[in-house]
C-alpha cells in the first residue's frame, strides 16, 4: 500500500502553490507596488542588520561549556530554527517597522523577524568556525547580509567575494539580492494563511537548510580554536533589537 503524504506536508505544498499563484497575480496587477514593497523591506533589513546582537566565540563557549565547534553550531541552529518557527508571535525586529507598500502586515512582520534571527545565526556560525570578517560593526553586518542573502559562507581571505562596504553601487546590488531572497521565500512565509503549525514547520525547515549551506562553506576554511589569534570582544549595537535573546 502506498503511503499517503503527511497532512502537514500536503497542506504546506498546497499553500506554497497557492502563494505562488497569488504572487504572480499580484505582480501582474501591481508590479510596481510589489517591487516598491520589496525594495522597502530590503532597505529596512539593511538598516536593522547592525542592530542584531551577536555573541562572540568566547561568550558562546562560556554559555555552552564543553562543546566542540560542530556541537556548538548544532545548538545555534536548533535555537534559531525554534525562533523562526515561532516568529509569527512577533519579535522586536518586526514590531519596529511600518507596513511597506503593497505588503500585508503579517508578511512584512514574518520576513523581517526571520531575517533578524537568521542574520544572528549566520554571524555566530562564522564566530564558531573561526572566520570572523574583518572590520567594525557596520562592515561585518554588511558581510553577514551578503552571506545571508546569497546563502553562502564568507571567505575572509577573499574580500572581493562579499560586500565589505556599502557604497551606492554595493547597496543597490545587495538590495537586489535581498529582494530575490525574499521573493524566493515568500510562499513559505505566510503563517496567517497556513496556520501556526504549518508555518512553524516551513520556517524551521528553511532555517536549517540555510544553516547547512553556510556550514558547508565555513568548514572548508575553518580555523581550529587552538590556532585562532586572540580576538577582541565584539562591540555591542547601541540599540540592539529586542526579542532575540537566548537564540
Amino acid at each position: 500500500m502506498r503511503r499517503q503524504p503527511a497532512p502537514v506536508a500536503r497542506r504546506a505544498a498546497v499553500v506554497r502553490d497557492k502563494a505562488r499563484d497569488l504572487a504572480r497575480e499580484g505582480a501582474r496587477k501591481g508590479g510596481r507596488g510589489a517591487r516598491a514593497g520589496l525594495a522597502y523591506l530590503a532597505d529596512r533589513i539593511i538598516e536593522i542588520a547592525p542592530r542584531v546582537p551577536v555573541r562572540d566565540l568566547a561568550t558562546l563557549r562560556r554559555q555552552f561549556p564543553g562543546l566542540g565547534p560542530e556541537e556548538l553550531a548544532d545548538k545555534l541552529v536548533a535555537g534559531a530554527a525554534a525562533g523562526t518557527s515561532t516568529v509569527g508571535a512577533g519579535v522586536g525586529a518586526a514590531a519596529m517597522l511600518p507596513v511597506p507598500p503593497a505588503m500585508p502586515t503579517e508578511v512584512a512582520a514574518e520576513i523581517t523577524g526571520v531575517a533578524a534571527i537568521e542574520l544572528k545565526l549566520v554571524a555566530e556560525l562564522h564566530e564558531v568556525y573561526g572566520v570572523r570578517p574583518p572590520g567594525g560593526l557596520k562592515t561585518r553586518s554588511t558581510a553577514y547580509l551578503s552571506s545571508w542573502s546569497g546563502e553562502r559562507g564568507i571567505d575572509v581571505l577573499k574580500p572581493s567575494t562579499y560586500d565589505a562596504a556599502l557604497s551606492g553601487h554595493m547597496k543597490r546590488e545587495l538590495r537586489q539580492r535581498i529582494m530575490k531572497r525574499v521573493v524566493r521565500d515568500l510562499p513559505n512565509l505566510m503563517p496567517f494563511m497556513v496556520g501556526a503549525a504549518v508555518g512553524a514547520v516551513m520556517n524551521r525547515r528553511d532555517t536549517r537548510k540555510l544553516a547547512a549551506r553556510i556550514r558547508t562553506d565555513l568548514r572548508k576554511i575553518q580555523v581550529p580554536w587552538d590556532e585562532l589569534p586572540e580576538l577582541p570582544p565584539l562591540e555591542e549595537p547601541e540599540t540592539p533589537l529586542r526579542g532575540l535573546e537566548g537564540l
